[in-house]
């Protein structure tokens, strides 16, 4: 995969994705992954934003962001981007609030590729932590958990 940048992060590296203006992507690469440095100025501000929230959950981010995706999950994930932070709000009260269902809610929140921008870590299920990144457990869950966390959220 290309990426503009690789960014470490506490719990992993970040792929990092973008044009020269916008920022198209973001991977949860795996702890071990070699660190790029930003090939462009754009991705050195991805990068340096990134680095803000995680030295502070209350860092806004102020990128330009072009995920691509269908009309559905544009409206789902500009319906997650005005959760506030230390939030979480489930996938049934948001598909209600966007005239949709939990389980489509559930597949947009998992195809975000500007996870933590697009904050899908904050959608749980209305019984616990749901799914992260089409996953159910594991790593994705931790880093769900972790992000959760960071922004006083649980």
């Amino acid at each position: 995969m290309d990426y503009q940048a690789k960014l470490e992060v506490p719990f992993s590296v970040l792929g990092i994705r973008c044009t020269d203006d916008a920022l198209t992507g973001i991977e949860f690469l795996a702890p071990n992954a070699g660190l790029q440095p930003p090939r462009s100025a754009f991705a050195g501000k991805v990068c340096e934003q990134l680095s803000a929230y995680f030295a502070d959950a209350d860092f806004h981010f102020s990128l330009p962001l072009k995920p691509g995706g269908t009309e559905h999950q544009n409206k789902v994930w500009k319906a997650m981007r005005a959760i506030p932070r230390g939030d979480v709000q489930t996938y049934g009260d948001l598909a209600t609030q966007i005239h949709s269902s939990p389980r489509a809610v559930g597949q947009a929140c998992g195809n975000n590729p500007i996870p933590i921008i697009i904050p899908c870590h904050r959608v749980v299920s209305k019984s616990g932590m749901g799914g992260f990144m089409h996953h159910s457990g594991g790593y994705a869950l931790d880093i769900k958990r972790w992000l959760l966390a960071h922004e006083g959220a649980i």
